[in-house]
């Protein structure tokens, strides 16, 4: 792992863990021979679905929230060469697309022998994959694991596979992000029958909200080359606590680089 060579981290010392999530995530869901999941026009997931359903032969739906528009973005372009169907849904029944009425529908138009898997990839088999991150790292290198929180499931899984002692810290990209704590611990019974109490969530770096930043933010991002909608407000976050003194000295964290590897710079 690298470490984060930030001024001003004092006795803290923060190692960066370069790690896609999204595979985790679909581990233990690709039992299936029929996929659909949701995702905005640019999402991350939609792309990591219909590639794994390209590798494993399975059929791929990805729903996507809003207006088709053409030519498809690289994001939506790929999904469709790896042989993924799109679809539409207009913004207010995607809203609702945890209903039984719109999954009814989509059931009625796919088949019903379709599995839907959520927006993100959060369920409870994606929890179990995210179990697994604590234990490729040494325990004894870290007493922090941090994440960025957009759905929760990592966060879920991180903290449900965490060693005795050790606590998991998860950083909110979202406004308004206090429904995560509920998130999370519904996640970890859907998956374990249990919950566990070494995580929380701080809310106080969503920078206005989902990839929405300020110029604090984009100076941090610019300054350090990190992914900016959710690696950016986890990072900037770590440091900004460190600096006022809310880790314990000697504390060593290890931050999640979930998706695009960063490459942070020594100053």
């Amino acid at each position: 792992m690298e470490e984060l060579l930030v001024p001003g981290l004092g006795q803290v010392r923060v190692f960066l863990k370069n790690d896609d999530n999204k595979p985790r995530k679909l581990k233990y869901n690709l039992g299936h021979s029929r996929l659909l999941t949701f995702g905005g026009a640019y999402s991350n997931h939609i792309r990591a679905v219909a590639e794994a359903g390209a590798r494993h032969g399975i059929e791929t739906i990805g729903v996507i929230r809003g207006e088709e528009h053409l030519p498809l973005n690289p994001m939506l372009a790929r999904a469709v060469a790896c042989g993924m169907t799109i679809t539409y849904l207009d913004r207010a029944s995607y809203r609702r697309k945890h209903t039984e009425e719109v999954l009814a529908g989509l059931r009625a138009r796919w088949g019903e022998d379709v599995t839907i898997l959520p927006e993100g990839g959060s369920n409870a088999a994606a929890v179990r994959g995210c179990a697994e991150l604590p234990g490729e790292i040494d325990a004894d290198a870290y007493d922090v694991i941090c994440c960025p929180v957009g759905t929760g499931g990592t966060l879920a899984g991180i903290s449900a596979g965490l060693p005795e002692g050790k606590r998991a810290l998860g950083f909110a990209v979202l406004k308004g992000g206090g429904f995560l704590e509920g998130e999370v611990a519904r996640l970890q019974r859907e998956a374990y029958r249990r919950t566990w109490s070494n995580w929380s969530i701080n809310l106080d770096y969503h920078f206005g909200g989902y990839a929405r930043s300020t110029p604090a933010l984009d100076g941090f991002i610019a300054k350090y080359r990190v992914e900016p909608v959710y690696v950016a407000k986890m990072l900037y976050g770590i440091v900004d606590l460190a600096r006022q003194g809310a880790f314990a000295p000697g504390t060593r964290v290890v931050a999640v680089v979930t998706g695009q590897p960063s490459t942070p710079v020594a100053v």
